[in-house]
């Protein structure tokens, strides 16, 4: 009786079986990006410390990077013994090793960039302070005015030259408002101090107008005049018999005007 075939192994089979893929160790770090290493990367005074597999790319490190540094990837140059290298060239093709140490600058347009934001920022940091300083003055302008307008409005009469003082304290805050270069807010703010400093202004205007002649917006001396001039042509004409609703009417509009 031959013994079954599936109990028979020769020497060659059992050489096979050993050549075989071992499942257990299959899958490690090794077999993708390789060992992990460890790199030192220097950025101005600052120095980062990047642990990443030692095939990655240089795009791979400044993408780990980005949030130690501030710097997105594009505003990223990174040199290794003085040499810039690409995002595509790995770190272990290119003689990175474990505890190599690489330089990192920003680049020229990033830089170009954030010094333009910061002149920006500082051109409307003095643009909001000017105008805080002329909305000073011309709150101290405004309580002068609104003193003024309280005068007149009791019965006071003010001299011309405080019209003219006020109103020459005004324009020169007007003037200092229309040399202040603004952008954004501090433009938004300058707008309305010259809207404020117009208003003032018209505001000056007016009460000089009444100050000078108090009764001239009267509409009882319109009234008055008009009744009056009837009056006297109807007293001029003798044929014209007397009208008793005019002369009470003139009557009254006089009485009133008193």
């Amino acid at each position: 009786m031959q013994p079954s075939s599936a109990f028979c192994q020769t020497p060659a089979s059992l050489s096979m079986d050993t050549n075989a893929p071992n499942l257990a160790t299959a899958g490690t770090p090794d077999d993708g990006g390789g060992p992990e290493i460890k790199v030192n990367v220097s950025h101005g005074p600052s120095h980062h410390e990047v642990h990443l597999p030692a095939q990655s790319t240089f795009g791979d490190l400044k993408r780990l990077l980005v949030h130690k540094t501030g710097l997105e990837p594009e505003q990223q140059r990174l040199f290794f013994r003085g040499i810039e290298k690409d995002d595509k060239q790995h770190l272990h093709q290119e003689g990175v090793k474990d505890k190599s140490k690489l330089l990192l600058l920003e680049g020229t347009a990033s830089k170009e960039k954030k010094l333009e934001e910061a002149r920006k920022q500082n051109e409307m940091s003095k643009a909001s302070e000017a105008v805080a300083g002329v909305r000073a003055e011309v709150d101290k302008l405004s309580n002068r005015v609104s003193a003024l307008e309280a005068a007149i409005n009791g019965g006071n009469k003010a001299s011309e030259k405080e019209f003219l003082v006020l109103t020459e304290l005004l324009m020169k805050q007007l003037l200092k408002l229309d040399t202040i270069e603004a952008e954004g807010e501090s433009k938004l703010q300058r707008k309305a101090e010259v809207r404020r400093v117009q208003s003032l202004v018209d505001t000056l205007d007016a009460l000089k107008a009444r100050n000078a002649n108090p009764f001239s917006s009267s509409d009882n001396g319109v009234k008055v005049t008009t009744q009056w001039e009837t009056f006297d042509s109807e007293m001029g004409n003798s044929n014209a018999p007397p009208s008793t609703s005019s002369s009470t009417k003139v009557t009254e509009d006089w009485e009133r005007f008193d």
